[in-house]
């Protein structure tokens, strides 16, 4: 009942405001394992997305999202579990151990997970090198995955932080890749490395982003 009052509530406010137009929502199966793999600009993305599809989607996120003290830390706590989010450790040595295995169990339940293969948030608004976690699930689990790129949430929230600008949105779905060719062949990191670079060439020419093919932390730390 929670995620319904949350998605009635901040959909109709997401609605009023940003006035988001969703082009493809039909590429996503409406049942079964689903991957949907996007373009990550903005801490904003998830709930935009969450909020704008039928079917729940599930995401990793930090765990102090929700372990967060006091009233402020209890409506976080509250509104990434309900919309969706599985809290993991991704600090420690085995974070993305955790997170894979995570996403494979929500894919193998039948469940929709959403990624973001690279892997942090865009530091200057251009598609970075995807890493190969998305690979991995799909050709672990079979499950297709369908490309989604997030426009205009940069212009919504500048910088990835601070409050909220009122500004346009859309989001774009292409058709689902079917990976089930490579079946078995999720230890070959050509095989890994192709599929991403497949599944990242998509949410390129969804989203319009310039590509930089290295990855979007190397970027950061420079």
């Amino acid at each position: 009942m929670s995620r319904i009052v949350l998605k009635a509530f901040l959909g109709l406010l997401m609605r009023v405001l940003f006035r988001p137009r969703v082009e493809g929502a039909d590429h996503i199966p409406a049942t079964g394992p689903v991957i949907l793999a996007g373009n990550h600009v903005t801490f904003v993305d998830s709930m935009f997305l969450a909020l704008s599809l039928k079917r729940q989607v599930y995401f990793i996120g930090k765990d102090e999202y929700v372990t967060g003290k006091g009233v402020k830390g209890r409506l976080m706590a509250w509104f990434f579990s309900t919309s969706g989010m599985i809290p993991v450790d991704r600090d420690g040595g085995h974070g993305g151990v955790a997170a894979l295995m995570t996403g494979r169990r929500v894919l193998e339940e039948g469940k929709m997970f959403g990624i973001y293969p690279e892997g942090t948030r865009s530091p200057d608004g251009r598609l970075y090198r995807g890493r190969t976690g998305v690979s991995r699930l799909t050709l672990m689990t079979g499950a297709p995955v369908v490309p989604f790129a997030m426009v205009g949430t940069d212009k919504v929230q500048p910088g990835g932080k601070g409050r909220l600008h009122i500004s346009p949105v859309t989001i774009r779905f292409g058709e689902p890749l079917d990976f089930t060719r490579y079946e078995g062949m999720d230890r070959d990191r050509y095989v890994l490395r192709a599929v991403t670079d497949e599944v990242m060439s998509e949410v390129m020419r969804l989203s319009g982003q310039e590509y930089v093919d290295i990855y979007a932390t190397k970027a950061k730390a420079a």
